[in-house]
This record gives C-alpha cells, structure tokens and sequence, in this order.
C-alpha cells in the first residue's frame, strides 16, 4: 500500500525498534511507497511512512532492495556532501563514506554480507540515519 510521507520531525527524530518476521508486511508499503515516489527517490526507511522499524529501502541500479535491520560494519573515505529528504525540506549537509561495509537481512530473513560504493552507499548511510532517528 502507498504510505503518506511523514513530515513530523518529533517521531522521524525517535530510533526505530529491531523489525521481527511479523513485520515484514512493512517491506511491501515501502515499496509501493518508493515506487510511487520514484521520481524524486532513491531510498526510504520505514519510519518515513509511519513505521518505527529497522528497515529500508533502497533504488540500485537494477532494482529495488529491501534490507531489514541493516548494520554498517565499516567505513572508508569520508566525504562532506549536501543532501535533501523527501520527509524534510531544503538540503542539509552529511558526512558520508564512499564504501560501506553493510550485513542486513532480506525478506526471506535471509543474512546478506554486502559492500556498497559511492551513490548506493551515501542512500544506505542517509536512510540508516532515519533508523538511529538522525536527521539531515
């Protein structure tokens, strides 16, 4: 189902909880959501559309990628950069990596070990701070 975006800066800013089996039905919302939104982006966390969870949703180059309880186990090349947010408006500078080392869990709870580059690693990084309830 196509989520609304939320704007609320006081939930958007709360760390989202450890997402379970009986949460995967957040997985199809985000990606109807994103695909809805395909226009203007490329990643989305689950707290963008109401849900206080470790999961997100990110735009490679071939498809879309659902990772549930994402870990970034390292960092390399550090960047300043200037990024927007579909939840917030205007752009915000972030410091970003240029390669990420990230272990998540697919929709089949399935672990993945993963390294990602330049534009998929700053999504990864940018959505990722929506789970600590960072915000930029």
């Amino acid at each position: 189902m196509i989520k609304p975006i939320v704007t609320d800066e006081t939930f958007l800013s709360q760390k989202s909880g450890k997402c379970r089996r009986k949460d995967l039905p957040i997985a199809q919302d985000l990606l109807d959501t994103i695909k809805a939104y395909e226009y203007k982006c490329v990643g989305m966390a689950a707290n963008m559309i109401g849900y206080s969870k470790r999961m997100i949703v990110i735009q490679t180059q071939f498809m879309h990628v659902v990772m549930i309880n994402p870990v970034i186990l390292s960092k390399k090349d550090p960047y300043t950069t200037m990024e927007g947010c579909l939840s917030l408006s205007g752009e915000r500078e972030a410091v970003r990596y240029r390669e990420i080392e990230v272990e998540y869990l697919d929709t089949e709870f399935k672990k993945h070990h993963q390294f990602f580059y330049d534009t998929e690693a700053q999504i990864i990084q940018h959505e990722m701070d929506h789970l600590e309830g960072i915000l930029i």
